[in-house]
């Protein structure tokens, strides 16, 4: 297997500080929280943007200080979002990707997100994937379900997007994939076999589910944008989610992968789409 890759979303555009105080909003939290976890063991963040007062934004200004912020700390690979927040127009979700950051999140569809709808058309999609491969951006893929997977490759087909992709199968969303061993199974079964994956449990799904995935090859993504708690009624930090899964990692056999073998594994030293 090759060395195991941790993703931390630290923020997301949901939680807020009165859930979890542990949260960072400004560039230099998000820094800050980024060096932490990189010394923990992960190799890359997952970052969305949030005004002072805590609202989430896409604004282009707010990313270009986190990745200076980010980049003057550490050398972990930052990932922005183009999911934004429910709501957020297509001209605001792909603000981020303009400042050429290595990697940025690409959903695969449109799912129901709570009492809401995150809206994904395919029109949409491949416009996000067209930009990408203009700004030299590698796209993960966010699959909330299985024909997500399927809209992804589609865009291969139309030669949007190449071969290999990573994945990141975010489970347990409301109005998502359910966030079962079986399911996580069937998508990484869903993929062609150069491609490389990632599982992003939500809430309680986060441990378990990173458990299967270090053991069959694929990589995990923690933080709190998914899960503020590390156990029942006690608050998480990230850096403390990715200290779990370094422990784990080591009693299953699986190294961690730092930020330069990630990048290799993730073939992101070849910026050509």
């Amino acid at each position: 297997m090759e060395k195991l890759i941790i993703t931390v979303a630290l923020d997301g555009a949901e939680v807020t500080r009165a859930q979890n105080p542990h949260l960072p909003v400004m560039p230099a939290e998000l820094a800050g929280a980024a060096a932490r976890c990189r010394a923990a063991g992960a190799a890359m963040v997952h970052v969305h943007g949030r005004l002072p007062d805590g609202t989430p934004t896409q604004d282009q200004a707010v990313y270009a200080e986190i990745l200076s912020a980010v980049r003057a700390v550490t050398d972990i690979i930052v990932q922005v979002s183009t999911g934004g927040a429910v709501g957020m127009s297509a001209e605001e979700r792909i603000q981020p990707v303009l400042l050429q950051p290595e990697m940025a999140s690409l959903t695969g569809g449109t799912v129901n997100f709570g009492q809401g709808v995150f809206w994904n058309p395919p029109d949409l999609i491949e416009h996000f994937a067209r930009t990408m491969a203009e700004q030299g951006v590698v796209p993960e893929i966010e699959a909330f379900d299985l024909g997500h997977i399927e809209n992804a490759l589609a865009l291969v087909r139309k030669g949007i997007l190449k071969l290999p992709l990573h994945f990141d199968f975010v489970m347990g969303v409301p109005g998502g994939i359910a966030p079962t061993i079986r399911n996580l199974l069937h998508m990484a079964e869903s993929i062609p076999a150069e491609c490389t994956w990632s599982v992003a449990g939500i809430g309680r799904a986060q441990l378990p589910l990173a458990n299967v995935a270090i053991l069959l090859g694929g990589h995990v993504r923690v933080g709190l944008e998914d899960n503020i708690y590390y156990t029942r009624g006690v608050l998480a930090s990230n850096e403390m989610l990715v200290e779990r899964i370094v422990r784990l990692a080591a009693e299953l056999g699986r190294p961690v992968a730092a930020p330069a073998e990630a990048r290799r594994i993730l073939r992101l030293a070849d910026r050509n789409m």
